[in-house]
């Protein structure tokens, strides 16, 4: 074989040595057309965590004489979940899903805690001269809420030898604004389990 081929061969060797060693990406996705299908991916929480958690909750709550025997439809406001947990959790999304649920149920109705400030930007436009009388909304109308949904997220993180376990724990309460009573309050439990494993090159 000649000295050429050789070099040639050799090269083209270490080149796909150094494309087979380098870093890779994900570069090719598709659709999971079952969103509700259990994610293990990770020992973190994931949407599988959040959805089980939320649903059974919320079947909780529907089912509480203080929504379920109410005479007329119960307003709620969702204030702000802790995050407890080590990890970076965007609670907003789970209370988002709470709200969701729950409206879907068709048993109570929400107080927009978050679109307060705008309302009131809003009732100053209105106020400005631009709107008509006829049309223009003003302060003193709103609905007040009679209940607040709050909550928590803790988590405990365990490892011995080649196995850790997750658990995690997602409370809600329902709090009666006029009284300040609990009168509802549950928690969801889950704990996942994990082995340490060789990873191939």
């Amino acid at each position: 074989m000649s000295r050429f081929l050789l070099l040639a061969l050799a090269s083209f060797v270490s080149v796909a040595m150094l494309s087979s060693c380098g870093p890779k990406a994900f570069v090719k996705g598709d659709y999971d057309e079952d969103v509700e299908s259990e994610n293990l991916l990770t020992d973190q929480w994931s949407e599988t965590d959040m959805q089980k958690s939320v649903k059974e909750l919320v079947d909780s709550l529907v089912g509480h004489p203080a929504i379920r025997e109410a005479k007329r439809q119960p307003i709620l406001m969702v204030t702000k979940l802790q995050n407890k947990t080590s990890e970076h959790i965007d609670t907003q999304n789970i209370t988002d899903m709470v709200t969701v649920e729950l409206m879907g149920r068709g048993r109570v109705t929400f107080v927009n805690k978050a679109a307060r400030e705008d309302v009131a930007d809003e009732y100053d436009y209105q106020n400005s001269g631009m709107v008509s009388e006829e049309t223009k909304k003003g302060p003193g109308g709103q609905i007040s809420a009679d209940y607040i949904l709050d909550g928590r997220l803790d988590s405990i993180v365990q490892e011995a030898g080649n196995r850790k376990t997750v658990y995690y724990k997602l409370t809600l309460s329902l709090t009666n604004l006029k009284t300040n009573l609990m009168v509802w309050s549950n928690h969801k439990q889950m704990r996942k389990l994990y082995k340490k494993r060789s990873v191939g090159m």
